[in-house]
């Protein structure tokens, strides 16, 4: 049984109470960045912010047209797909233990201290 132990604070925690209750409101912690529903076009959208990511998606597109053609469409895509699924992996797995880890902080038991 592990306890989370809350100090309020002082003055000032109680003359901006009411506006600070509506903006956190359901009180839980929550540091994943993805949900089911976000996860491949926030992901996608990351991954294509970094610059080699950006190069080989370029090439790709460029060896799409036959005058540009030098090696096999697909294996011009080869890197990139490598690249972007064992970054979406690792992102997967570690938005996963993020995850389990807000959930057990999130139901754990709490003590508050007050005056």
């Amino acid at each position: 049984n592990k306890w989370r132990i809350v100090f309020p604070n002082n003055g000032r925690q109680w003359k901006d109470w009411k506006q600070a209750s509506t903006f956190y409101s359901g009180n839980r912690i929550q540091t994943t960045k993805y949900t089911w529903f976000t996860f491949l076009p926030q992901n996608l959208f990351e991954q294509f912010h970094r610059l080699g990511n950006l190069y080989f998606f370029f090439l790709a597109v460029l060896n799409w047209f036959p005058q540009m053609e030098v090696f096999h469409r697909e294996i011009t895509m080869l890197p990139l797909t490598v690249v972007l699924l064992a970054s979406m992996i690792k992102d997967a797995i570690e938005d996963y233990r993020k995850y389990r880890f807000d959930k057990t902080i999130n139901f754990s038991k709490s003590r508050v201290y007050d005056k």
